[in-house]
C-alpha cells in the first residue's frame, strides 16, 4: 500500500530527447572526429574588450556545510574567460562537429550538432543512461584550445607551481598507485591538459546525478599517466550569480555533497568561471536546470608517475 502511495507521488521521469540511432541503456562503440576548425590567432591569447582581472578563490571547506572535505583540493577562478570569449568558444565547438557524426542529433538540415551525453563503460564503449546523466554534449579534441585555456588559468600566481608536482604527501589527491614497485615511492608530475574537451549543454529538467570523476589512464611497461584533476569552465551566467534581469538560467549548479548527500555546497554557473578540483573523494553532481540553458566545458589534467628509490636510513 505504502509503495503504491510513494509511486503515486513520485515525480515523473525526466524527458528524454529522441535520437535517431542511440537508444537508452544499449552500449555503442564511439569514436570522435572533428571538422578542421580555424581558431583565431589572438583567441584566448590576447585580452578581449570585455576581459576582467582573474580572481583566485580557494574553497575553504571548513566554512562550508561539508567541513570534512578539508584537505581536498578545490579552487574557483573568476573571469578566466570573458563573456564574449565564452560565446566564441561555444561556436567553435559547434563548428567542429561533422554532419555525419554518429552522436549528433542533426535534424533535417543538420542544424543541431549537439548529441546526448553518454557514460563511458570501457573498451571504447559508451551508453546513454538518461536516468543518471541527462544532457547534451560535444566532444572536441583540440590541443591548441586546451593549452590556451590552461595558460589563462596559469595567470593566477602560484597555481601552476602548486599543480606541477604532487609529492608523496599529496596522497589525498593522487591516491595510491599499484604501479609503484617495492622499495620505491611515487610522485606525480604534470604532463599536459587533456585535449579532449567535453562541451555540455543542459536544458530544463536535465542533470547529472552525484558521482566522483574517474581517472583516464595511459599505461605501458614503464610509464603511468592518469588524470587527477577536473577543470570545469562555465560558459554562461545563472540568475543565482547575476540576478533575474541579467540571465535566464535557473539551477545547474555544480553541487558538492557530504558522503550521505544530506549536506551540500553549490558552485553556480557564471560566464568565465573555472572550477578546478581533484577527482578523488569529491562527490558532486550537475544540479537540475529549472529554466533556461546551461553551457559549460570540462577537461582534465594529466600526470605522469615519477618513481624514486627509497633511501635507506643509516
Amino acid at each position: 500500500m505504502f509503495d503504491a502511495i510513494k509511486a503515486a507521488i513520485r515525480p515523473p521521469p525526466p524527458p528524454v530527447k529522441e535520437h535517431p540511432t542511440i537508444k537508452p541503456n544499449i552500449p555503442i562503440k564511439t569514436s570522435y572526429t572533428a571538422n578542421p576548425v580555424t581558431i583565431p590567432d589572438g583567441f584566448l591569447v590576447e585580452d578581449a574588450p570585455d576581459t576582467k582581472p582573474i580572481e583566485f578563490k580557494p574553497i575553504e571547506w571548513e566554512t562550508t556545510p561539508i567541513p570534512e572535505n578539508k584537505g581536498l583540493y578545490a579552487v574557483i577562478l573568476e573571469n578566466v574567460l570573458s563573456p564574449s570569449e565564452c560565446e566564441t568558444l561555444i561556436k567553435l565547438a559547434e563548428s567542429s562537429v561533422p554532419e555525419d557524426a554518429i552522436n549528433a542529433r542533426g535534424g533535417p538540415n543538420g542544424e543541431d550538432p549537439w548529441g546526448p551525453a553518454l557514460v563511458n563503460v570501457g573498451m571504447g564503449y559508451e551508453v546513454l543512461t538518461p536516468e543518471y546523466r541527462n544532457s547534451d554534449r560535444i566532444v572536441w579534441d583540440s590541443t591548441e584550445i586546451a593549452n590556451r585555456l590552461w595558460e589563462r588559468c596559469c595567470k593566477v600566481p602560484g597555481l601552476k607551481e602548486r599543480l606541477t608536482l604532487l609529492e608523496k604527501d599529496d596522497k589525498a589527491i593522487a591516491g595510491r598507485s599499484g604501479r609503484i614497485r617495492r622499495g620505491e615511492e611515487g610522485k606525480w608530475r604534470l604532463v599536459r591538459v587533456n585535449e579532449r574537451l567535453r562541451f555540455l549543454r543542459y536544458g530544463k529538467g536535465e542533470f547529472f546525478k552525484p558521482h566522483c570523476d574517474g581517472s583516464y589512464y595511459e599505461l605501458n611497461d614503464e610509464a603511468v599517466i592518469k588524470t587527477l584533476f577536473t577543470i570545469h569552465i562555465y560558459l554562461n551566467d545563472s540568475q543565482a550569480e547575476v540576478g533575474k534581469d541579467k540571465a535566464d538560467l535557473v539551477g545547474g549548479a555544480t553541487t558538492m555533497f557530504s558522503s550521505d548527500e544530506k549536506r551540500r555546497f553549490d558552485v553556480h554557473p557564471r560566464a568565465g568561471r573555472v572550477l578546478i578540483f581533484q577527482h578523488q573523494n569529491i562527490l558532486h553532481s550537475g544540479d537540475e536546470v529549472k529554466a533556461g540553458v546551461k553551457f559549460s566545458v570540462r577537461t582534465d589534467i594529466l600526470y605522469g608517475l615519477v618513481r624514486d628509490e627509497l633511501k635507506e636510513e643509516d
